[in-house]
Parts: C-alpha cells; sequence; structure tokens
C-alpha cells in the first residue's frame, strides 16, 4: 500500500478515542437486544415472559413461593405475580439505590450472584428482569412485604419514580406488569398455546407449585382461556404426560432420584410402544436441549444396566452382541431434571450442561438405583429388555435393508428416482426441491420451475405411516425411497447433513385436508428420520394460494379469507376462482404464486413446528382412540388445517 493510499485510508475511516463509544446503564440492551433475549421475533417477545417467571421460580426453588400467576391483558402486555418473599426494598450497599431499583435497571445484579439469596437458580447470564425493563414501553413492579406495598414505574429502562409505598398488606409476593416496546419487536401479539407449553413444563419440574395462565383477550365467541397448572407428582406426570398419546408397555413410571454433593438429580421414565425415544433434559430448570453430562452419564448407565440384567438373568446368549444405546432407548420417554449450585452452560444456544460431576452423579445414581428397580420389579424388567431385543433385532434388519439398498446405488446417488426433475446446479446454496403432492401438480412444476435450481419431485398415494414403523421398513418403502434417495444424505443413524444435494426441501401439497395429511407425514418422516435436516433449517413450506380475483387485465392471488374481503374491494365485481388444488394451476400461474424466488411465500419448519406436527399425527394415527376422539372434537367447528 503507498504511503499516499495509507493517508486516504487515515482520513476517511479515522480509528481513534472518539471512536470508542460507551454504552451507559440498559442503553447496551436496547441497542443489541438480540445479545440478550436472541431475536426481536416472536421468540424474543415471549422470552420476556420467561425472564420474569423464572424470577418467580427461583423463588419457588429456594422454598419460598407456591402459586405463579401469568396473564396476557387485552392490549398484549403481561401481569406476572407470584406469592414469594417479594423483592428486597431496602437500600443496596454497592449502589446506594433501593434493590428493586438495582434488580431492574443493572444488569448481571441478583440474588442469584452470590450471598446466600438461591442456593441454585434458573437464570442462564442474571440479567433477566432488567434486560425485560430495556426493552418494554413500560414496567410497573409491586412488591408486597407483608407490611406495605411499594411501587415504582419505568418507562424504557429509565425509572419515572423513586420507589414508594402506595398502601398497606398482609401478604408478600411481586407482581410485575410490562409492555413489549413497538419500537423494538417486530411482533406485539402473545402466543397462548406458546406460553402454555413452556408454563406447563416449569409446572411439571416444580412438584406443588402452581402455576396459573390467564388470557383476557376474548376469542371470537367472548370467551376467554385460563388454565390451571399444579402437579404434585412432578416429574412422574411430565412422562406420563410425554405418553399421553402412546401405550405405556408397563403401569407404573419409574423414578429415582439423589441428592450428592451439592447437586440434585431425578429421572422418571416409562417405556412405551413406538419405536422413538423422547428423552427431555433439565438443568436448573432450563431445557437443556443439546443434552450435556447429566444426559450422557444416563444415556451410558441405561445401556449397562439393561445389558447387565440381561445377561444376569440369561435372557441373552454368551453370543450375543451387546444391544446398543439405540437399542435400550427405543419407545422411551424420558425427564432427567438436575439442580447444580454453579451451572455451567455450553454449545452454540447455551443449552448444553457441561458440570462434569453431573454425569458421575446420574451415572451412579442410575446404575444403582435403576438395578434396584429390576431387581425388584422382574416382570417390568422383563418387558423392558424384551423391548429392548425386538428393537435390536430390527435394528440389524434395518442394516442389512441399508446395505441391500447401497448395493443397487440407490443410496450413494448414482441411481435418481425416476419421476425425479434434477436441476442443473450443484450450489446447495442456491439449489433447492420441490416435494409435490400428485403427478399433475407436479407436470406444472415442472414446466413451471427455473431448471437451472429446482428440482421436482412428484409424489403420488399416501405414503408409510412411520407412527408404527421402524427404519428397516422405511428402507423399502416405495413411496418414501424417491425421497430418500433425491435428498442424498442417507436416513436414521447415517443422516449426515452435509451431503444433502439441495439447501432447500419444499414441502408443495393442496391447501386441503388431503393436502395437510401429506405435510404432516412427510413433517413426521423428517422429524424422526432427518431430523438434523430441521435443525438446520432445509425444510420449508410452500403456500399456494387458495383465491384467484380477476376482472379484465387485473387479478390478485390471495391467500387467506381476510384478504380475499380486500381483493373484492379492490377489484370490484371481479370473479372468484378457487383453487382447489395446485393441478388446477397452469405452470405460469403455480411460478408466480409458489416459486418464483420474488413472490413467493414459504415458511421455514422448525423444531417447534415439527414436533407439533409429529404430536398431531400420534394422536390422529397412533392406536388410542381417545386422543383422536377429543382433538376432532376440538376442532371440528374448524376447518381442517395442520399446516404450521
Amino acid at each position: 500500500m503507498t504511503e499516499e493510499r495509507m493517508s486516504k485510508v487515515s482520513e476517511d475511516n479515522n480509528y481513534d478515542e472518539s471512536q470508542i463509544q460507551v454504552l451507559e446503564g440498559l442503553e447496551a440492551v436496547r441497542k443489541r437486544p438480540g445479545m440478550y433475549i436472541g431475536s426481536t421475533s416472536s421468540r424474543g417477545l415471549h422470552h420476556l415472559v420467561y425472564e420474569i417467571v423464572d424470577n418467580s421460580i427461583d423463588e419457588a426453588l429456594a422454598g419460598f413461593c407456591t402459586k405463579i400467576e401469568v396473564t396476557i391483558e387485552e392490549d398484549n402486555s403481561i401481569t406476572v405475580s407470584d406469592n414469594g418473599r417479594g423483592i428486597p426494598t431496602g437500600i443496596q450497599a454497592q449502589t446506594g439505590l433501593p434493590a428493586v431499583e438495582v434488580v431492574f435497571t443493572v444488569l448481571h445484579a441478583g440474588g442469584k450472584f452470590g450471598g446466600g439469596g438461591y442456593k441454585v437458580s434458573g437464570g442462564l447470564h442474571g440479567v433477566g428482569a432488567s434486560v425485560v425493563n430495556a426493552l418494554s414501553e413500560y414496567l410497573e413492579v409491586h412488591i408486597h412485604d407483608g407490611k406495605n406495598v411499594h411501587y415504582q414505574k419505568y418507562e424504557r429502562g429509565d425509572k419515572l419514580n423513586e420507589l414508594k409505598i402506595i398502601g398497606e398488606t398482609d401478604r408478600t409476593g411481586t407482581t410485575v406488569h410490562f409492555k413489549p416496546d413497538y419500537e423494538i419487536f417486530e411482533d406485539l401479539i402473545y402466543d397462548y398455546d406458546v406460553l402454555l407449553t413452556r408454563l406447563r413444563e416449569q409446572a411439571f419440574l416444580n412438584a406443588g407449585v402452581r402455576i396459573v395462565l390467564k388470557d383476557n383477550r376474548p376469542d371470537a365467541k367472548g370467551n376467554y382461556r385460563t388454565d390451571d397448572l399444579y402437579y404434585e407428582g412432578g416429574i412422574k406426570e411430565f412422562v406420563k404426560y410425554l405418553n399421553r398419546n402412546k401405550e405405556a408397555i408397563h403401569p407404573e413410571v419409574i423414578y429415582v432420584s439423589t441428592v450428592r454433593e451439592d447437586c440434585e438429580a431425578e429421572i422418571a421414565l416409562q417405556y412405551n410402544d413406538s419405536y422413538t425415544e423422547d428423552i427431555e433434559s433439565f438443568a436448573n430448570n432450563i431445557n437443556t436441549t443439546e443434552g450435556g453430562t447429566h444426559e450422557t452419564g444416563f444415556k451410558s448407565a441405561l445401556t449397562k444396566v439393561l445389558n447387565d440384567y440381561a445377561r444376569k438373568y440369561k435372557m441373552m446368549k454368551d453370543s450375543d452382541k451387546n444391544l446398543s444405546g439405540e437399542d435400550t432407548r427405543e419407545g422411551l420417554a424420558c425427564i432427567i431434571s438436575v439442580k447444580v449450585k454453579e451451572a455451567q452452560f455450553e454449545g452454540q444456544t447455551k443449552t448444553k450442561l457441561g458440570n462434569s460431576v453431573m454425569r458421575t452423579i446420574v451415572e451412579k445414581m442410575v446404575n444403582e438405583k435403576l438395578t434396584e428397580f429390576m431387581e425388584e420389579n422382574p416382570a417390568v424388567a422383563k418387558i423392558i429388555i424384551d423391548k429392548a431385543m425386538t428393537a435390536n433385532r430390527a435394528r440389524e434388519a434395518a442394516k442389512r435393508a441399508r446395505e441391500n439398498t447401497r448395493r443397487k446405488t440407490a443410496l450413494d446417488g448414482g441411481a435418481l428416482p425416476g419421476k425425479l426433475a434434477d436441476c442443473s446446479s450443484k450450489d446447495t446454496e442456491y439449489t433447492e426441491i420441490y416435494i409435490v403432492e400428485g403427478d399433475s401438480a407436479g407436470g406444472s412444476a415442472k414446466e413451471g420451475r427455473d431448471r437451472r435450481y429446482q428440482a421436482i419431485l412428484p409424489l403420488w398415494g399416501k405414503m408409510l405411516n412411520v407412527e408404527k414403523s421402524r427404519a428397516d421398513k422405511v428402507y423399502t418403502n416405495e413411496k418414501l425411497l424417491p425421497v430418500i434417495t433425491a435428498i442424498g444424505a442417507g436416513i436414521g443413524e447415517d443422516f449426515d447433513v452435509v451431503k444433502i444435494r439441495y439447501g432447500k426441501v419444499i414441502i408443495m401439497a393442496d391447501a386441503d385436508v388431503d393436502g395437510s395429511h401429506i405435510r404432516t407425514l412427510l413433517l413426521t418422516f423428517f422429524f424422526r428420520f432427518m431430523r438434523p435436516l430441521i435443525e438446520n433449517g432445509h425444510v420449508f413450506l410452500a403456500q399456494p394460494p387458495l383465491y384467484r380475483v380477476h376482472k379484465g387485465k387485473k387479478q390478485k392471488y390471495v391467500y387467506t379469507e381476510e384478504e380475499l374481503k380486500v381483493a373484492l374491494e379492490e377489484i370490484p365485481d371481479g370473479k372468484v376462482q378457487r383453487y382447489k388444488g395446485l393441478g388446477e394451476m397452469n405452470p405460469t400461474q403455480l411460478w408466480e404464486t409458489t416459486m418464483d424466488p420474488e413472490l413467493r411465500v414459504m415458511k421455514r419448519v422448525d423444531m417447534e413446528d415439527a414436533r407439533r406436527a409429529d404430536e398431531i399425527f400420534t394422536i390422529l394415527m397412533g392406536d388410542k382412540v381417545e386422543p383422536r376422539r377429543e382433538f376432532i372434537e376440538e376442532n371440528s367447528n374448524n376447518f381442517v388445517n395442520l399446516d404450521i
């Protein structure tokens, strides 16, 4: 670089003390909210509620709170009230401010940072209350200390008044009322079911704590929703909830627990007749979705206990190979919950427990107490071992089926499906495959697509019910094999997301009941046999229009009933064409509405979407009649649309 060029850069990009910015107080949170709550989308909006509720849960963990009430107000503000001790109102020595003001205005301040306030805590970083305050249009806090009611209000993190006494009281607890800031969040509408799922989880994990969720927003019929969540049985009831739409193969939920080295661990498990495992693990009430030492310790011990028991009682031949971990976990519903004083969280999303001591504690507990349970309950032990041995035989059959399929080169990319219209590009950053319902729609899609980047795979007929199928059946299924070979990354334990042939896998089905069924079948298949495809954001749902409104040269495609009303106002006396299926669109229309990257509407499928689809499919296609009947009754007045 020449001296003249260097001088020019110095003038244009002056980097000195004036470039160093200091963000004071909560200004940093408002500047970079994503760093503190993940995003400013709907996910971040709901996270605000979790942060305040977590503070109440901390009071419950400490033994001072038995009831938490969460209310969605009519204006989508939130009120969280508990009957704990109440946030301290005295002057905090380091700051000279009331302790409650410190909690709501100073990052990394609270009872979870030593001092004996809490033995264990659910907060990851101790920034909850202050971050919620910073990202709220306003926040009010009422503290009941058994004598007085203390009150303070904030606006976008700044206090509007000094802490003051506004009344007398004989109870204790904290009530926080806040409204998310429209300047920060993209979406300000709370989803009742999203909050219900999280709060139900917390009620299960904290036996004896009552959590009430209320919605003060009336529905179309003027009704209000309320759920009273109280589970005296704790995680044992959680396991029963996981198995509610499946058939348990032994009546009793197995429960083991221990307290060692300032740590607590409890595990509840029960096997069902399905072929999938459902293990949910938690550390200090935080869902450790990436697993960690506690989950590793459990899996290792479970495999050892079942193998040792089977060999001790000659249920396996000496020449038989050991049961694998996958065998021992088939059909398992399990909750692992640990409490640790100084929790260490790792992983990309900080949801993986890293405390090495928890592996040792959990492993020893399961080895001792599960062995003891099986010795005392031989009938249940036999049922579990038989289930694992059947899984072992099926796994070997799947292995043979897989090798047989590979010999035919189907999984090595040498023999792509005959109906696949592939794209010319191999760059997965741009390539996408449309899995299309029916040959008619597939034909239109093939003609209307961009052949450089868009591949089309038509499906015909109903595919395999993977709810009741192991991998060996999947490998030989004529409906699913084309999907497996086209994507090109294998399935199950062999699936390698790096090998996918397309960056986007798009399900394109009719906007009716049959289309919803196919979407749900495919999502369930991806969820169970190609989960990384969803976890890495490669699965999408196409959104074909429901109507076309046209008059003369004017036309508008409409995707909802509400949009139809607007379109008819914009095009008076316009003709309305109702699309009963994708096959009714010609190639140009299909391209314009559903396939053109510049105009189309698509929805990315995340793990929550897939879990919901999986749950619905279990209800509709499982053996239990009662959940199916309840689902149909609840949804009988609605157009059945399982779209996510």
